[in-house]
C-alpha cells in the first residue's frame, strides 16, 4: 500500500441512505477501500437536510459502521456530496488583461480569473458552491484547454457556475459539522459520480451522465472534455415508490421491495400473467399485485425522468452527433431492469450503465462497484483531484525558495539524492529520483518548521 498517499473520506448524504467511504490511492493510482459504513437516512427529503438532528444521527450510524470495518481508521475532514431541488446553474464570462504580455500565462493568473467569478452577481439567497472553467480564450486563439505556457495581452474564458440555497448549504455543513466532521469541500453529486464512471475519453466523446438517486436525478452534460450544462431533476427513485404505494394499495416497504425485485422499466417486457402475493396486514387477505401493474407505474415515472433528461438536452443543443458517448445512467435508481432500453427509446441516444470499479483497486467489498456509490467513489476521487492540484502548485513554489549551501548539502546526504544531478543517456530512474525528490523536499520542510519552533522557544 501507499502509505505516502492521504486517506480522502467521501461523505454522500442522500435521501435514502448515507455513506461514509475512506480510500487511499495505491502505486497504480487505483482506490484501495479502507474503510465503508452506510446507514439509512431519515432527515434527507429530495437531496435536501430537513431535519438536522435526525441527520447528524444518521451521518453517526454511518460512521460508527465506517469504523467498524477498520477500527485504525482517523477520519476528521470529509468531501461532501451536494444536490437537491435548490441547485441551479448559470454561464458566465471572465476576462483578464495582463501587465505583461511576453511572460508566459501562470496558474496563478488563471486562479485569479477563476477567483473573480465569485463575485459574480446571483439572486438573494443564494450562494456560489463552484466554478468550472470550460473554454480559455488568449487574444485571438479560442477553445483552449490549458492556457497555461500561452503569452498574451487578454485572458479570457467561459464559466460554469453552480449555486445552491444558503440555509440548504448551512444545514449541510451543520449537519456535518455536529456529526463530530469537518466538510473539506461540497462537490455537485453528479461532477462526482461523473468522476467515478467517466474516463477522459468519455467526456472528450461528449456524454450526458444521469445519476438517478433516491430524492433527486442529477444531470451532467460534457463535450469535448468540458462540462456544458447541470440539472437536478426533482424526481427519482423514491417517487417511483410512493407511486407504487398509492397505486397498488400496498405499504412503502413493500413498494420498494416489489420495484427492486419484480419492478421493470418496460411494461411489455414484464408478464401479463404473472403476480406477486403481498401478504395481509393484521389478519386481512393476502394480496395479488400484477407485474405488468407494477412496470405501468414504474415506466410512466421514469418517462417523465427521462423527458426532463431530453429537454435538457435539446435546451443547450446536444443532439446525437454532439453526444458520442451518448447516455451513462449511474445511481441507486439506475439498477430497473429494461432502463436501457426505455432510455434510448426515449432520448434516441445510445445509453449504458456506469459502474465506478474502473477506478477501484482490486480486492474491494463488491459492493461498492454497484452505481449506488458512484456519488462516494467519485468524492474521494474530486478530493485527490485538489490534494495533486495543490501539492504541484506548493511544490512549484517550494522549489524557488533559496535553499544554504551548507544545509543542501546535509539534507542531499540524508535524502540520498542529489538535486543538481543530470541525466545521462536516459538511464536516470525518473521515478526513483522523483522519491528522493519529495524526500529531500519534506525533510527541508520538516528541518524549517524546527528552526521556526526554535526561534519562537527563544522568543519565549
Amino acid at each position: 500500500m501507499n502509505t505516502e498517499q492521504p486517506i480522502i473520506v467521501g461523505l454522500d448524504i442522500g435521501t435514502t441512505k448515507i455513506a461514509v467511504i475512506a480510500g487511499r490511492k495505491n502505486e497504480f493510482g487505483k482506490l484501495e477501500i479502507l474503510g465503508f459504513g452506510k446507514s439509512n437516512s431519515n432527515g434527507v427529503k429530495h437531496g435536501q437536510v430537513l431535519n438536522i438532528d435526525e441527520t447528524i444521527k444518521a451521518i453517526r450510524q454511518a460512521l460508527d459502521n465506517c469504523f467498524a470495518s477498520n477500527p485504525n481508521l482517523d477520519i476528521t475532514e470529509v468531501y461532501v456530496g451536494i444536490a437537491g431541488h435548490h441547485i441551479k446553474s448559470l454561464q458566465t464570462r471572465g476576462d483578464l488583461v495582463r501587465q505583461s504580455n511576453e511572460d508566459e500565462i501562470t496558474q496563478q493568473e488563471i486562479d485569479q480569473l477563476i477567483s473573480d467569478q465569485y463575485k459574480t452577481y446571483i439572486p438573494a439567497g443564494d450562494q456560489i458552491i463552484d466554478v468550472i472553467p470550460q473554454e480559455f480564450t488568449v487574444d485571438n486563439f479560442q477553445n483552449i484547454v490549458k492556457p497555461i505556457g500561452y503569452g498574451g495581452v487578454k485572458l479570457g474564458a467561459n464559466f460554469h457556475i453552480i449555486t445552491g440555497d444558503k440555509n440548504a448549504i448551512r444545514n449541510i455543513n451543520r449537519s456535518v459539522e455536529k456529526s463530530g466532521l469537518t466538510p473539506k469541500d461540497l462537490v455537485l453529486q453528479p461532477l462526482a459520480s461523473a468522476s467515478a464512471v467517466m474516463a477522459q475519453e468519455d467526456l472528450e466523446a461528449g456524454v450526458a451522465i444521469v445519476d438517478i438517486g433516491g430524492g433527486t436525478t442529477d444531470l451532467a452534460i460534457f463535450a469535448e472534455g468540458v462540462l456544458r450544462h447541470t440539472a437536478v431533476i426533482p424526481f427519482a427513485g423514491e417517487n417511483i415508490t410512493n407511486d407504487i404505494k398509492t397505486g397498488l394499495g400496498v405499504l412503502k416497504t413493500q413498494a420498494e421491495q416489489m420495484k427492486t425485485q419484480f419492478g421493470s422499466a418496460l411494461s411489455n417486457e414484464a408478464k401479463a400473467n404473472a403476480y406477486i402475493t403481498i401478504p395481509g396486514l393484521r389478519g386481512m387477505p393476502a394480496k395479488e399485485i400484477s407485474v405488468k401493474n407494477l412496470a405501468n407505474i414504474i415506466q410512466a415515472r421514469m418517462s417523465e425522468i427521462l423527458d426532463f433528461v431530453t429537454y435538457h438536452l435539446k435546451q443547450v443543443g446536444m443532439d446525437n452527433r454532439q453526444l458520442n458517448g451518448g447516455i451513462v445512467l449511474t445511481g441507486g435508481g439506475s439498477q430497473l431492469r429494461h432502463l436501457i432500453q426505455l432510455t434510448e427509446y426515449m432520448t434516441g441516444l445510445p445509453a449504458r450503465i456506469g459502474f465506478p470499479n474502473e477506478h477501484l483497486a482490486a480486492g474491494h467489498i463488491e459492493e461498492l462497484a454497484k452505481p449506488t456509490y458512484s456519488t462516494c467513489i467519485g468524492l474521494i476521487l474530486k478530493g485527490y483531484d485538489d490534494y495533486e492540484n495543490k501539492r504541484k502548485v506548493f511544490e512549484k513554489e517550494f522549489r524557488k525558495v533559496e535553499v544554504p549551501e551548507t544545509l543542501k548539502r546535509s539534507l542531499e546526504a540524508e535524502a540520498d539524492v542529489t538535486l543538481d544531478m543530470p541525466a545521462t543517456n536516459g538511464e536516470v530512474d525518473v521515478h526513483a529520483q522523483r522519491k528522493k525528490l519529495n524526500n529531500f523536499w519534506g525533510k527541508f520542510k520538516d528541518r524549517l518548521i524546527d528552526i521556526f519552533k526554535e526561534e519562537e522557544d527563544k522568543a519565549l
